[in-house]
């Protein structure tokens, strides 16, 4: 039962402050909840979690903005001519061989094969069911953000750690832990520009402003889990997403430490896994590691968000940047083959785990074509890795675990992982990692076509709250439909030509859009209209938004 105006908030005291000029009045930070209240959304909202989320607020928020703040200088440098280059600021750090990260926790020894998915209960329950070495619970791109997905998912974690998760379905299906040993669980918090607009900070000069997803996502699970954790022989265990800096991992490093210290905690007991997903974070993986160094287990290839990146990064730089269809982007061309090579050799000269990106291909236990089809990609993509000294990798669906395990298998042994392969072959350089008009390819028709029916249907699925799609046998996420609308602009504005010879204008993908939304099979609860405004805006409008995530929360959330 839903609760329409919850009071959860924290007792406000007052005080004033006396300076040289005058005094003021000044209250003390505190959270106000405006978001509704579910069945059991009390045991999370605590007034003791709500405490320590505005503590880190007071504390941190600061240094978020201005770290926002200088990601949009980074994007202005780069928009007027400026490449990304390896820092001289930080040369000394790559050059000292004396430094290492602190490693693998207790259940990270061996990441062969890590499950990625959402929080909801029925997904978390069939990944904690696998044969699995971990669990990505992803409160981000796998996640639509909407406050039930958001504390539903906290609930979730907080029963799974405590060993209490279960779930029935409205049909009256039971859904329970049968693995006598599940996958270590690593969380995943939302990134640094993403906030919770049902929360609301305000700071001791009665300012309100919306809280950061980052700082609820990893303070609710870190307050309600850590303790536990530990006692149940693993840890507080995160991902860190769509960092940009070695500046945005000390922030991290900082927000660590001192959650470490509030709660009692041995310093250096969390651990983190940096995705390094952005052309930015490209050239700054020796940093990072640096930055968390005490608290770093390894560097995840992520890779979908990572071709993003540098698509919205270069989008108005020239021919030079234009990608092709984007099913002509694989992890064999030279400037990605040069982002992983670099990351399993500065991993492994670190001691930190690599640990490979996720296929989209995915089974369709009604289909064997289908299905055959997409074990044969994935086999060839994790035997890749494995082969290339990735410590593990993902998948997106327990089908595929077997797959992928038998290609880490091959190459492991009995080993857990293969750390000891250092890679001193490897020397890549900046020019390598922005390459991209080595990809070559070609621009088709059916290539703007598909960008459209992909960003438009996951679009609506995730403005349903459903963050990770299945379509057309591929498993879509955030990060494919940023690709998808971020190519469509870029078409547009490099007026790009397709094979056929059509070129590519804010007109012709309008009538494709309408042809798309034609051929859709519609319901009365459908989002397709949100979505198509979505779109428009993210694709369409002169003006580029840094993610379509952004606005979209904020309209519709």
């Amino acid at each position: 039962m839903n609760t329409p105006n919850p009071t959860l908030d924290q007792t406000v005291n007052s005080e004033t402050v006396k300076t040289t000029t005058g005094s003021f009045a000044t209250i003390r930070p505190h959270l106000e909840v405006t978001g509704p209240l579910g069945d059991r959304y009390d045991e999370i909202l605590t007034p003791e979690a709500l405490e320590f989320l505005a503590e880190l607020h007071e504390r941190f928020a600061g240094t978020r903005h201005d770290l926002l703040a200088a990601r949009l200088q980074t994007r202005v440098d780069a928009a007027n001519g400026r490449d990304p280059k390896f820092l001289s600021v930080t040369e000394s750090i790559r050059l000292d061989p004396t430094w290492s990260v602190a490693g693998a926790g207790p259940g990270l020894e061996d990441r062969r094969v890590e499950i990625t998915g959402p929080t909801d209960r029925k997904m978390a329950i069939n990944a904690l069911n696998s044969s699995a070495k971990v669990w990505l619970a992803d409160q981000e791109d796998a996640t639509s953000p909407t406050w039930t997905n958001v504390i539903e998912g906290q609930l979730t974690l907080f029963d799974q750690v405590h060993g209490q998760l279960s779930f029935t379905s409205p049909e009256g299906k039971k859904y329970e832990i049968t693995n006598e040993s599940t996958p270590t669980i690593v969380m995943r918090p939302r990134g640094w520009h993403l906030v919770e607009k049902h929360i609301t900070f305000i700071d001791r000069a009665n300012r309100r402003m919306k809280s950061s997803g980052s700082l609820i996502d990893f303070g609710l699970y870190f307050f309600h889990n850590a303790k536990k954790l530990i006692e149940n022989g693993t840890g507080p265990y995160f991902y860190l997403a769509k960092l940009e800096s070695h500046k945005e991992a000390r922030l991290w490093n900082d927000i660590f430490t001192y959650a470490e210290e509030r709660l009692g905690i041995d310093y250096g007991t969390i651990r983190a896994t940096v995705l390094i997903e952005t052309i930015q974070a490209g050239f700054e993986m020796e940093e990072i590691l640096y930055e968390l160094r005490d608290h770093c287990a390894g560097l995840n290839a992520g890779r979908w968000d990572y071709i993003f990146s540098i698509i919205k990064t270069f989008r108005a730089r020239g021919s030079r940047f234009v990608f092709p269809d984007r099913k002509q982007i694989t992890m064999t061309v030279p400037f990605m083959r040069a982002y992983t090579e670099l990351l399993v050799a500065t991993c492994h000269r670190r001691g930190a785990f690599a640990i490979g990106g996720m296929s989209a291909f995915i089974p369709n236990r009604r289909d064997p074509a289908v299905t055959e089809q997409a074990l044969s990609q994935v086999a060839a993509d994790k035997k890749r890795e494995a082969t290339d000294g990735f410590d593990g990798s993902w998948v997106a669906h327990p089908d595929l675990i077997p797959t992928a395990q038998a290609e880490f298998d091959k190459v492991l042994g009995d080993r857990p992982n293969q750390l000891e392969r250092t890679r001193p072959e490897v020397n890549v350089t900046a020019a390598q990692l922005l390459d991209v008009a080595s990809v070559g390819g070609q621009i088709t028709e059916a290539g703007v076509r598909g960008n459209v029916l992909i960003a438009l249907r996951y679009i609506e699925s995730w403005l349903r709250g459903v963050g990770a799609a299945a379509i057309d046998n591929l498993m879509e996420d955030a990060a494919t439909a940023e690709i998808s609308r971020s190519q469509l602009w870029q078409w547009i504005h490099e007026n790009s030509v397709t094979a056929e010879g059509r070129r590519i204008d804010s007109d012709w993908v309008e009538e494709v859009l309408d042809e798309v939304v034609d051929s859709l099979e519609r319901t009365p609860t459908d989002r397709f209209d949100d979505a198509l405004t979505v779109l428009r805006t993210s694709a369409l409008e002169p003006e580029f938004p840094t993610f379509l995530t952004v606005g979209a929360y904020a309209r519709f959330f």
